[in-house]
């Protein structure tokens, strides 16, 4: 399958004090991004820096709803965002080789970088409910009406890729430019998709292919 060009329609970035960028998510007003040491959200209106959290964050990270989820080394922590405060811990399935982060349908969805793997996860126990292949390095992960799609980067080259989520099979390829490498990735729940720029320190928003979008609409 000959992948398309993905469609770069902005970007954010880079932001003070955040030297790269790890998983991403939005919370359907701000988007966040893990940096290391920090979660750090802005409003993508704008694109303004609104607030921090001071927490370990590595490596993917995913929204309920309510909380956020963040990799932080071996672990998923499970955090209020009001508050800052980490409310639950479970062990990451990657045991610190994890990269992408997605909630689904009452479910982590996780994926593994160098192992090329997504898991699907229970969000209380930690414990793995499936395991989808990839032939690519899995570096985000997320869901939207019902399509789940993930991020890859291999050499100085990266996708989206759209795919079944019982077999792994590819369905849809999205190719981002040479050395324009993505760390996480995150839809807004419509057309675009917000994809960490890794060591750029950006978050860059790829839109959504148009017969993704008009099949939501029906």
């Amino acid at each position: 399958m000959k992948p398309s060009k993905a469609e770069i329609v902005s970007e954010y970035g880079p932001f003070p004090g955040a030297e790269r960028v790890h998983g991403v998510t939005y919370d359907g007003r701000n988007v966040w991004f893990a940096s290391g040491d920090k979660l750090n959200a802005f409003d993508p209106a704008s694109g303004k820096p609104v607030r921090s959290i001071d927490v370990a964050a590595h490596a993917g990270t995913a929204f309920d709803g309510r909380h956020l989820f963040q990799i932080a080394a071996d672990r998923i922590q499970k955090i209020d965002p009001q508050s800052g405060s980490v409310l639950a811990t479970i062990p990451a399935p990657g045991g610190g080789h994890d990269s992408g982060l997605a909630w689904a349908e009452g479910t982590l969805w996780v994926g593994q970088y160098r192992d090329r793997r997504i898991h699907q996860v229970d969000p209380d126990t930690g414990q793995i409910l499936r395991t989808i292949e990839s032939n690519r390095f899995v570096t985000g992960v997320t869901w939207v009406d019902g399509e789940l799609w993930h991020a890859t980067s291999e050499g100085e080259e990266s996708e989206v890729r759209r795919v079944d989520p019982r077999t792994g099979e590819v369905l849809e390829m999205l190719a981002m430019p040479p050395g324009t490498l993505i760390s996480g990735l995150e839809s807004d729940g419509a057309d675009r998709f917000f994809c960490g720029g890794q060591k750029s320190g950006k978050v860059r928003v790829v839109r959504r292919p148009r017969q993704s979008v008009a099949k939501r609409s029906r």
